[in-house]
């Protein structure tokens, strides 16, 4: 099977990508270069239409691109698996923002993140808008934003129940709040806070989020490549699982080369420890097993929408366990590979200490909580019909 280009072109420059995970830490953001060889590869453009400039690649494919950029460099990895997957809405929205995002240049990157953290107050042609937000991943570099609201009354206040919309805002409508982003795990993604204070946004800027979560924003949009019609909450956090799983990797192969010559204080070469070899292989297997289930996962997602098919509750909440399970297994599988590393395997400059602290703060994600998601999918196993709410929020 032909890799895709992407992937070639990440092999390309796999090395200096490597070597650029320190400098992106300590920068406490993905430095210039780094971004750089991001555009080159075109990984944010993948999910993106091909009108636009884009590739329209197979979600699988995508997952791929992630995962092998997170093995290398974990924020790296993050940043492309979340500002990767901007595209694959903003192809779906209004043709009048699109044009505004990409009419010049269609390596225009955008950022989020999609909590609601906002209100949208209604106004002639839109609304005015206010509101703070934590983690919006590779910030700095993009100049357009996704920003989660709920839409409020005349006064400002949310309405009730509440009603969630995407907003989508140039940069010079919002602001970075600098040195707000000071965490032990995933610190080059540069992750700050935004801030908007009584901004306009015209009304074709703003879509509700149930379009997107009943599969009437893509079907509106026009498109036809199944791409677009895989049910939102398997395609948002397909990229985030995969930067998780790619980090597992990542501390993987860091660690085999690491142990490849390792004299324990035993005097025993790990190559003779019949105990450490077990536990590594273990770990290998299940960072696999991890990989498996998410990819076939985005298979099988692509592969209802190919059918003309909507993904019905019971297959989104069972997607969402399985994206969930391999993280989680993926991230245990690596704290194994670190309780055999040593106190030299989490020295500041073995990157093995760098790939655990990045793979448990991409764990911490709001996607990756486990309870709502297995409650609601045992629920639908047993046709019950979870109640509305947060409890549904992003099945």
């Amino acid at each position: 099977m032909t890799r895709h280009p992407v992937l070639e072109a990440i092999e390309t420059h796999a090395d200096e990508l490597a070597a650029l995970g320190p400098e992106n830490e300590k920068l406490g953001q993905l430095s210039d270069r780094t971004v750089e060889l991001l555009r080159e590869t075109g990984v944010i453009r993948m999910l993106q239409s091909c009108e636009r400039g884009g590739m329209e690649a197979h979600p699988r494919e995508f997952a791929e691109a992630v995962m092998r950029l997170a093995s290398l460099d974990g924020s790296t990895g993050w940043v492309a698996g979340i500002v990767g997957v901007h595209p694959w809405e903003m192809s779906m929205c209004d043709p009048r923002v699109q044009e505004e995002v990409w009419g010049e240049d269609p390596d225009t990157w955008i950022a989020s993140p999609y909590a609601p953290m906002g209100v949208l107050r209604p106004v002639d042609g839109g609304y005015i808008f206010n509101g703070h937000w934590q983690f919006s991943s590779g910030t700095d570099h993009c100049d357009w934003i996704f920003l989660g609201a709920f839409l409020g009354d005349e006064d400002g206040n949310p309405l009730m129940p509440p009603q969630s919309h995407h907003v989508i805002l140039p940069r010079s409508d919002y602001t970075i709040v600098e040195d707000s982003w000071d965490v032990v795990g995933l610190r080059g993604t540069g992750s700050k806070d935004i801030v908007i204070k009584d901004a306009f946004v015209p009304d074709y800027r703003v879509v509700p989020f149930s379009k997107f979560m009943d599969g009437s924003q893509p079907r509106e949009s026009g498109h036809t490549n199944p791409l677009f019609h895989v049910a939102f909450t398997t395609a948002f956090p397909l990229g985030i699982t995969s930067a998780v799983i790619g980090i597992a990797e990542g501390a993987l192969a860091a660690a085999m080369a690491y142990q490849r010559s390792r004299v324990q204080i035993t005097g025993t070469a790990v190559k003779e420890d019949p105990h450490v070899l077990y536990a590594l292989s273990a770990a290998a297997e299940e960072i696999k097993a991890s990989r498996t289930a998410l990819l076939e996962n985005a298979d099988r997602f692509h592969d209802i929408a190919s059918r003309g098919e909507q993904a019905t509750l019971e297959q989104r909440a069972a997607s969402r366990r399985t994206q969930v399970s391999a993280a989680w297994r993926a991230v245990r599988a690596m704290d194994e590979i670190v309780a055999r590393s040593g106190g030299n395997g989490l020295r500041m400059d073995n990157p093995i200490q760098r790939f655990w602290r990045d793979g448990h703060m991409g764990l911490a994600h709001a996607i990756h909580v486990p309870g709502a998601v297995f409650q609601v999918s045992a629920l639908t196993s047993l046709d019950v019909e979870p109640p509305p709410g947060p409890m549904l929020s992003m099945i």
